[in-house]
């Protein structure tokens, strides 16, 4: 018997009538048939429990469910707050063992389905002001380098982000990224010509430098085209946008997929030539992979749906193009210097989804002298979730793990294959983590490491 004094109830947890993840298929979009399979994985989830350690998601679901009695029984505030909670680290779906991916026929996707209800919810009661701002991360990237001097003060200036919090609710003690004065797109055009493709190399790579890398870190940028060129590759930087994932997780399906398409569009042609597409940072290769394909597969656009699949099978994260170009005898370790010792890994969650290995950190076992010590937790900034103000304290606390594993390793340098992960680190260590490839670009050179913390060398 429950507290609310209603039988405890049996949901049946084979897939229901309702099951989809494609946001093409009408049924995506019914309230009842989402409600159906909130109802099944609900269920599912709370008489399995394994996976209470992770997001706030599961403790507030199984509380529930012990309070109210059944599934069907939680009110619909509280079937929010878990929607809400959820910061698609996709940790649970890498532990679940009733998925497609684990051949189950439950076909449990519990973030993805979380993410459908915030889609659908949204759509019927709109996208709040705050979480369209921080859903195009190239409409702030544009108007924040322009203004970079302008913008980055502000970002720093005290009275500024209290008012921030007040209208946007960006937590004031955020730490949020500068911006470039020269994103990484227009670098590419004054390096590489109208082309935007380096001349010479024999292996094509499309490089997708991210929107952080673009407008925030283009350092990051210069080192995987300096590496990348080192290796023999023929570079090519065209102009994409955001992968889309942050107007994924606002629930704006709709610019998601205008993202998506723009970048499939943008990549093809270089696909159709051979080249393959080399990501920095694994969130937005999970995007391009895992989402590109469900987001773009409509019935009435099938050359569309077959160009994403196409697109998405090039698709390769960083670390792990550098390990294939290793594996087929391509891979330069003519290092001329070296961090030494021990090195901090952190493995982000969304490379950990992808699961290709943890390639940064055996690319970085190639220098020698070093020895990474790998952190596998979340560090909980994921996104833009971590930047708003009711989340901001919770972000800090999921990544307490991941803070602690850092620091034991003891060492003076950090890494991190997640340039959002980073700035976690920076926040809660105060440690300026780098790239995997940031450390490769500086062990090409002999005076690398000569300052650790300083912005990263890039080989001429």
């Amino acid at each position: 018997m429950s507290e609310a004094g209603g039988e405890r109830s049996t949901v049946a947890v084979q897939p229901t009538d309702g099951l989809t993840y494609n946001p093409s298929d009408p049924l995506y979009w019914d309230e009842a048939a989402l409600q159906k399979e909130l109802d099944r994985s609900f269920e599912l989830c709370h008489s399995c429990r394994m996976c209470f350690k992770y997001c706030q998601s599961f403790p507030t679901l199984f509380a529930a469910v012990d309070r109210y009695g059944h599934v069907q029984a939680i009110p619909p505030a509280v079937a929010r707050q878990v929607v809400d909670q959820c910061f698609q680290c996709k940790l649970c779906y890498t532990q679940c063992p009733y998925t497609d991916k684990e051949g189950h026929e439950f076909r449990l996707d519990f973030p993805r389905l979380l993410q459908r209800a915030k889609a659908v919810w949204r759509r019927r009661d709109g996208v709040p002001w705050r979480d369209r701002l921080l859903a195009d991360p190239d409409r702030l990237g544009h108007i924040g380098c322009r203004t970079a001097a302008l913008a980055n003060w502000a970002n720093r200036f005290r009275p500024n982000r209290l008012a921030m919090e007040a209208v946007a609710g960006i937590h004031r003690d955020k730490l949020l990224p500068n911006f470039a004065p020269t994103p990484f797109t227009r670098w590419c055009r004054e390096s590489l010509g109208e082309t935007l493709e380096s001349g010479g190399g024999t292996h094509p790579v499309v490089l997708f430098a991210t929107c952080f890398v673009t407008y925030n870190n283009p350092e990051v940028g210069k080192a995987a085209l300096a590496v990348l060129q080192h290796n023999d590759c023929r570079v090519a930087c065209p102009a994409v946008e955001c992968c889309g994932m942050p107007a994924l997780d606002a629930g704006d399906v709709a610019l998601a997929q205008a993202k998506a398409k723009r970048n499939v569009t943008a990549l093809l042609p270089w696909v159709e030539r051979g080249f393959r597409v080399a990501v920095i940072n694994p969130t937005c290769s999970l995007m391009m992979r895992e989402e590109y394909p469900l987001l773009l597969d409509d019935p009435a656009d099938r050359r569309l749906a077959d160009a994403a699949r196409r697109v998405a099978a090039a698709v390769r994260d960083l670390g792990e193009y550098l390990w294939e170009l290793r594996s087929e005898g391509h891979f330069r370790t003519d290092f001329r210097s070296t961090p030494g010792g021990t090195v901090a890994y952190h493995a982000p969650c969304h490379l950990r989804m992808q699961n290709v290995g943890f390639r940064g950190r055996d690319l970085l076992r190639q220098i020698p002298g070093v020895k990474p010590r790998a952190v596998t937790e979340c560090c909980g900034h994921d996104g833009t979730w971590a930047m708003k103000r009711e989340n901001f304290p919770a972000a800090l606390k999921n990544g307490e793990k991941a803070f602690a594993g850092m620091r034991e390793a003891n060492a003076e340098v950090w890494v991190t294959d997640c340039p959002l992960a980073a700035i976690q680190f920076q926040q809660a260590c105060g440690v300026r983590a780098l790239h995997p490839v940031e450390v490769l670009a500086r062990a090409y050179r002999e005076d690398g490491f000569a300052n650790p913390l300083a912005p990263t060398p890039v080989p001429a």
